[in-house]
């Protein structure tokens, strides 16, 4: 019995000895993490077992072999949006191999621990959308490698210390939504030399903005010091950062004119919102000195002119009024005649007219309205006849084929003996290829049979259309209307829309889509897309970009289609008859086609039953569309095609994450694309373009203009 005794005991001992060494060091350090946290997590660490050997194993661990390390070494930490609730403990310091810290998302308290940065090898530190209080230790600065830092949304406050310079390895700087206050000291940016994004929205700092602001080079994207009481001039320097830099200065105190130097010409009015004692363009609002000065200078002159005039006889009064309204009805004159003579030759500079049918060269410029006029006729001049279309269409009725462009010269009869082929069906309407008797093809789409008493607003919404001339938007060229039957005649774009062009039918690209192409063709969609904002009658708002309405010609050319049809289908319904109405015999039967499919190109706010569309929606699609022809992943939910075949539903928040965690351009990027010579940096600079476009908030979003100016200089 003794010596069954004694052979129990050794083997408890044993076992004891073998459950307290196992676990690494760096195990026994995540495991302060687990018991910092209240009911130890939940089941959110419920693999974290102390009698593990590793816990390169355990949810949200990841390892890798370290040279001189017997044993893989804890490198990154990924718990987040877990809800969990408690603070962070001072035993991750311990981790000397740990790179990432990413803990965002829960409700994390108290504040950060100053040993935490003795894990110097620490590149990334997220902890945004937590309730962390307290000072930013100024031993962060210590980490040598540090390159991102996020803590934004949470209750930390202080001051913006000078110490922060000494983070001179530093990408991305976010500290919006804190409690942080008063001045930012001169001194800080100029050492941030690789700082690509500064983030200091919705904090308390107040003083003027730094003047060496204007020395981060390497910055891109927004610069952010929104909703704080910056108050002063706005330095001229922040003209000097980079022409692809956003700004968002809105809800300060700033004063006086905004500068016009440098990237200041690229900014929207929304930047600069909410700053009552700031003037100047983009603002709607002149500089009270020059309107001072100026309406000094005018009181002068009138009371110069009224002390000249004491005595002067009625009849010699009466003859100088009679003058002045000759003269004045002279310029009236000439300033119509200008005026009709600039409509007759496009409206905006860059309307791309040319013959229907014909092989002219098309003429494309960067952004279509540096010059000229936009076309904005009222919608009451629209409202006249049948289809006289800006370009001086011939005027029609019901039941009349009306052709809005001069180069249209077709009969309906032509058009009815024409062979015609089943392009596809969608909430637009029913769209066909009909080929013309001079073998010249035409696209026709087939709207409802609808809004038999709303003749006059159709013709007014078709009239708008009509007036949009751009080299990258179809162009509509005549429409038929009848109580029963509804057509709109448009260009045909011979080469398929960019979602085939993209994934084909096995899922595969066309060859054709290199870099310089795909870069070629986002260039196109933009200034098509900038046009229809800024220069077209109704500064239209698309409402559904995406890459099945970008049609590509031969020469891969972009167009923009199925833009302005949303009031049509208001007025005449959606549901066109298969077989009813005059063009029943010559159009073939089409089946009912599939539900559609969510659009998950659409921005959030899109998303929301009964918002109005506004231009904002647009950016975010188009930096869709854009995030698509980098990666090559379809945002939309289908059933894959092929083995090798990826859809990524939330395409935005995939890209964004894969930069978060520094992940490598080629786990993001087609593989094709980088193997021109400069891609990459190209490749990037439209990956920042397109993460501009899809910020969540619809005001920080940059104008189509902008987009459009941005892409236009890369790889210039």
């Amino acid at each position: 019995m003794l010596r069954i005794f004694l052979f129990l005991c050794l083997l408890n001992f044993q076992l004891f000895m073998h459950t307290g060494v196992s676990l690494t060091s760096d195990g026994l350090s995540l495991l302060s993490l687990k018991s910092a946290m209240d009911d130890g997590g939940g089941t959110v660490f419920s693999d974290w077992n102390e009698n593990d050997d590793t816990p390169c194993r355990w949810t949200g661990i990841s390892c890798a072999n370290i040279s001189g390390s017997s044993e893989p070494r804890v490198v990154g930490i990924t718990v987040s949006g877990k809800n969990l609730r408690g603070y962070l403990p001072s035993e991750l310091g311990t981790l000397v191999y740990l790179r990432r810290l990413n803990l965002h998302g829960n409700n994390i308290y108290g504040s950060i621990p100053d040993p935490l940065f003795n894990a110097t090898s620490l590149h990334s530190i997220f902890l945004y959308d937590n309730n962390i209080s307290g000072q930013l230790p100024p031993s962060i600065c210590n980490l040598p490698r540090l390159q991102n830092l996020d803590l934004s949304n949470n209750s930390l406050s202080g001051t913006f210390s000078k110490y922060l310079r000494n983070c001179r390895q530093l990408q991305r700087l976010i500290l919006a939504r804190n409690k942080f206050s008063g001045e930012i000291p001169i001194g800080v940016f100029p050492e941030l030399a690789n700082l690509e994004q500064l983030d200091l929205s919705s904090n308390s700092f107040n003083g003027s903005i730094p003047e060496d602001i204007g020395e981060l080079k390497s910055l891109s994207g927004t610069l952010n010091l929104s909703f704080n009481h910056f108050s002063g001039r706005i330095p001229k320097s922040i003209g000097d950062l980079a022409l692809t830099v956003s700004f968002d200065l809105r809800n300060n105190n700033l004063s006086g004119e905004i500068p016009q130097t440098g990237s200041f010409a690229n900014q929207g009015p929304t930047a600069f919102l909410n700053n009552p004692m700031l003037c100047g363009f983009p603002l709607q609002k002149s500089c009270k000195n020059s309107s001072n000065n100026s309406s000094e200078v005018q009181g002068s002159s009138s009371n110069e002119g009224t002390n000249s005039r004491k005595g002067l006889k009625p009849g010699f009064i009466i003859l100088i009024c009679l003058a002045d309204a000759f003269g004045v009805a002279f310029i009236g004159l000439v300033i119509i005649y200008l005026y009709w003579k600039k409509k007759d030759s496009g409206g905006c500079s860059c309307t791309g007219k040319g013959k229907f049918g014909g092989n002219e060269k098309r003429m494309f410029c960067d952004f279509p309205c540096i010059s000229g006029f936009p076309n904005n006729e009222s919608e009451v001049e629209s409202e006249k006849g049948g289809g006289g279309g800006a370009s001086g269409g011939v005027s029609g009725g019901e039941g009349d084929l009306v052709a809005i462009d001069k180069g249209f010269n077709f009969e309906l009869d032509e058009l009815l003996r024409a062979s015609a082929y089943v392009l596809g069906k969608s909430g637009l309407g029913i769209v066909y290829k009909v080929v013309l008797g001079n073998g010249i093809p035409v696209a026709v789409r087939r709207l409802g049979e609808g809004g038999e008493q709303r003749y006059k607003e159709f013709v007014a919404e078709i009239q708008a259309i009509g007036r949009v001339k751009h080299p990258n938007v179809v162009k509509l060229r005549a429409y038929y209307w009848a109580p029963d039957e509804k057509l709109l005649i448009s260009d045909f774009i011979s080469n398929g829309s960019l979602t085939s062009a993209l994934h084909g039918r096995n899922g595969q690209p066309s060859p054709s889509l290199t870099w310089s192409t795909r870069l070629k063709i986002a260039k196109g969609i933009a200034r098509g897309l900038a046009y229809l904002h800024e220069c077209s009658p109704r500064k239209f708002v698309h409402g559904d970009i995406k890459p099945s309405n970008i049609l590509l010609d031969n020469e891969l050319q972009p167009f923009v289609s199925d833009f302005g049809l949303n009031r049509l289908i208001n007025i005449t319904g959606n549901n066109p008859s298969s077989s009813g109405g005059f063009m029943g015999g010559a159009l073939p039967y089409l089946k009912p086609s599939q539900p559609d499919r969510p659009n998950n190109y659409r921005a959030p706010e899109a998303r929301i039953p009964g918002n109005r569309p506004t231009q904002k929606w647009d950016v975010y699609s188009f930096g869709v569309v854009l995030l698509e022809l980098l990666t090559g992943k379809s945002p939309d939910l289908s059933i894959p095609t092929t083995s090798t075949s990826t859809e990524v539903p939330d395409l935005v928040r995939w890209v964004r994450k894969g930069f978060e965690e520094q992940n490598p351009l080629s786990d993001m990027v087609e593989p094709m694309l980088l193997q021109e010579i400069h891609a990459k940096k190209e490749v990037l600079a439209v990956f920042h373009v397109a993460l501009a476009c899809t910020e969540a908030d619809p005001d920080i979003r940059p104008r189509m203009k902008t987009v459009s100016e941005n892409i236009e200089k890369i790889g210039a």
